[in-house]
């Protein structure tokens, strides 16, 4: 059933969630807000990832005893160690409503649009690193790791955030959101690698050399702020993009405080912090 909620809010948007009694709905820890009084607040390692739908721990189902319960803590393990791998959470929030409705809100962690997609059990949906905001317990959570050519040439590993399953997943970003459809511009386009919010799964997703190795290959890395590489996604389906990417944002805060990190060439020689 479709998770009640309503995105509020312009510059820094909110969800405001409605749960039905025993609903529950889970979130990365530091994305939570407020609740009524009557809604249950637990932090849990284990995401509802795989089977186990995000239902509570220490059910009945599954195989019980000890080998049961090494099973779920191997599980837990794992899914504690993507994550860790991702620079992800490593807890989430599970809100439940006791005794009647109740509301929670949750917020991302940047200026910029929310927006509540809709899964029916047939699509995945991959989002960037952090747009998690908070999803129904019908929801799974999970790291997809982009590995070959893909994550070396995208620096970061390019670590996607992927959810299956039945229900609502909320997700964040920053700036405005873009809605494209590779398909209306000829099967495929290339963005810069920050602007990436999510895409429905049967979108190809890869990362490809800004230019080549020659003068004006290397006056786009250089001098056209957008380094090396540039995302390409192709096919048909939906794909959201932000209009500020983080980078920008640290650039522009770090230029107003009078230390402007990115350099005069604004490209591949510009540093970051940490």
């Amino acid at each position: 059933m479709t998770l009640q909620q309503e995105i509020v809010g312009n510059a820094m948007q909110m969800a405001v969630v409605n749960l039905r009694p025993g609903q529950t709905v889970y979130c990365e820890a530091g994305k939570f807000l407020f609740k009524t009084s009557n809604v249950t607040m637990e932090t849990r390692l284990g995401g509802p990832a795989g089977s186990g739908g995000g239902q509570p721990q220490g059910g009945g189902g599954g195989g019980g005893g000890m080998g049961g319960m090494l099973r779920q803590a191997m599980g837990t393990a794992m899914q504690v160690g993507q994550r860790a791998l991702a620079g992800e959470s490593l807890a989430f929030q599970y809100f439940t409503a006791q005794g009647g409705e109740g509301t929670v809100g949750f917020a991302g962690v940047l200026p910029g649009e929310m927006r509540a997609l809709e899964l029916n059990g047939t699509r995945a949906w991959f989002a960037e690193k952090d747009a998690f905001v908070a999803a129904e317990s019908t929801v799974e959570f999970g790291i997809a790791f982009q590995g070959g050519r893909t994550g070396m040439k995208g620096g970061e590993g390019f670590v996607l955030e992927k959810f299956t399953g039945h229900g609502t997943v909320i997700i964040a970003g920053a700036g405005n959101f873009i809605d494209l459809d590779p398909a209306d511009f000829g099967g495929r386009i290339e963005v810069d690698t920050g602007c990436v919010v999510a895409f429905e799964e049967g979108i190809r997703y890869g990362v490809q050399r800004v230019g080549g190795l020659n003068r004006q290959g290397l006056m786009n890395a250089v001098f056209g702020g957008e380094g090396l590489s540039l995302a390409t996604l192709e096919g048909n389906g939906s794909v959201i993009l932000q209009s500020l990417t983080i980078e920008s944002l640290a650039n522009a805060l770090k230029k107003a405080q009078g230390g402007d990190k990115q350099g005069p060439t604004g490209g591949m020689f510009s540093t970051h912090a940490g």
